[in-house]
């Protein structure tokens, strides 16, 4: 059961980061467009909405896998002198605590996506609808919601996380 949700998890990690490089693809493609558009006096039309709602896409996309992977920032101080049941105690807390407030944040930006949908709120220039970026970053702080609450099942059960190097780093 642990192993096809594990499986699952990272299929869903993987494509929501993929999404994402997709997104940073984008507004790099934007970017030199509108770039060399202005050189020439012609700016690209509704850079700025593009790139500003892909930017939802690039950092929530990529939230789960710089979970999985160990990328978020720690602060070891005190860990080499707690024992080593504190500190694996310590990481399951963190990962249930990060696990929340992903939870939290895709609440509440979906109760804000409903209101946008309501108002039919949009972007200034080009009128993209407000709330399917909103939905898309609910789907994706729930993916790393349920990445980190996997991460703290797989502590609390005395399993490693192979992909979670970040007690290697120096």
């Amino acid at each position: 059961m642990l192993a096809a949700l594990r499986k699952l998890t990272d299929r869903l990690i993987g494509l929501s980061a993929f999404i994402g490089t997709a997104g940073l693809l984008f507004v790099v493609g934007v970017i030199i467009l509108d770039v060399v558009g202005r050189n020439f006096g012609h700016p690209l039309y509704g850079s700025q909405d593009l790139i500003t709602m892909t930017m939802v896409l690039i950092v929530f996309g990529g939230m789960a896998l710089c979970d999985r992977v160990g990328g978020h920032i720690i602060v070891d101080i005190f860990e080499g002198s707690f024992p080593a049941a504190l500190n694996r105690a310590l990481d399951i807390l963190s990962a249930l605590l990060g696990s929340g407030i992903f939870m939290l944040i895709a609440y509440t930006v979906f109760q804000s996506a409903r209101l946008s949908q309501m108002l039919n709120l949009s972007t200034n220039l080009l009128r993209l609808p407000t709330a399917w970026f909103q939905y898309a970053l609910c789907a994706f702080a729930v993916i790393t919601s349920v990445a980190m609450l996997l991460r703290a099942v797989m502590l609390a059960r005395g399993q490693t996380c192979d992909t979670h190097p970040a007690k290697d780093m120096p």
